[in-house]
This record gives structure tokens, C-alpha cells and sequence, in this order.
């Protein structure tokens, strides 16, 4: 009868994040960044690398990361610029929030100390996997053009 009883404990932080990182927290962060935000990535690059690459939970989106970097730098020089607004502050949010030791659960508790950074970047994705695609698209034809 383990599921069966119903228990009237409040539940945990870690149980109600989902309720705190969602799609609705992550655009309404998205729809405040501002090109000083953006410029604020891009000096922190190999912090956010470096977070990225040592982080065991946060590794898969190492290469993600390095992807996201080129993108912002080739819009930053003016040579890739089919890139909506909405998809460089959607980097941006996903990289601040895994730069800020300070977010909703923090980094160094063991074990759940990532699990909203794995949220945000996730939800991140979501939005922006078609706009990375066009990109890496675009630069294999750059390439093949030099």
C-alpha cells in the first residue's frame, strides 16, 4: 500500500522546482535580456565553458555551448544574420543562468545542485534546436565556400 495512502507532508524544493522552472519562468527571463546581457556572455565564455565541460550533469551540452558561442560571435561580426532576436536572448538566458552560482538550487549541493540549470538549458533548446540547425547548416556552406 505504499502509493495507495495519500501523505500530508509539504513537498520538497526540489519537487516544487518544476513548478518554479518552467517554459513561462525561462520566457519571461528571455524577453527582458538586453544586448548588454549578450555582451555579458561573451566575456564569460570560458567560465561558462569551463562550468559546461567539469559539471558531470551539465557535460552534454558542452559541445551545445561551443555551438551557441560561434553563433553569437558570427552575429556579433555580421556575417550570420538570419538569427532572430528571440534565439540570442535565449542563449543568453540558458548561459547566464548556468554562469550564476546563485540560482534556485545552488550548484554546489550535491547530487540536485544542477537540476535547474539542466532545466533551463533544456527548455532553452527547445526553442532555439531549428535556429542551431540553420546555423551549423549555414556554416558547413561557408566552409565548403573557403
Amino acid at each position: 500500500m505504499l502509493f495507495g495512502k495519500k501523505k500530508d507532508k509539504k513537498p520538497s524544493k526540489i519537487a516544487l522546482m518544476d513548478d518554479k522552472i518552467n517554459e513561462d519562468y525561462v520566457e519571461e527571463k528571455v524577453t527582458k535580456i538586453k544586448d548588454q546581457d549578450v555582451e555579458i556572455v561573451m566575456a564569460n565564455e570560458e567560465a561558462i565553458s569551463e562550468k559546461l565541460s567539469n559539471a558531470s550533469p551539465l557535460r552534454k551540452y558542452a559541445e551545445l555551448g561551443k555551438i551557441m558561442f560561434a553563433m553569437l560571435k558570427d552575429v556579433k561580426k555580421g556575417s550570420y544574420k538570419t538569427v532572430p532576436w528571440f534565439t540570442i536572448a535565449s542563449i543568453a538566458v540558458a548561459l547566464l543562468y548556468v554562469l550564476n552560482p546563485f540560482d534556485l538550487v545552488p550548484d554546489f549541493i550535491p547530487g540536485v545542485g544542477y537540476i535547474d540549470d539542466l532545466a533551463v538549458l533544456s527548455i532553452s533548446m527547445g526553442w532555439i534546436e531549428t535556429d542551431l540547425h540553420k546555423y551549423l547548416d549555414w556554416r558547413l556552406t561557408e566552409t565548403e565556400k573557403s
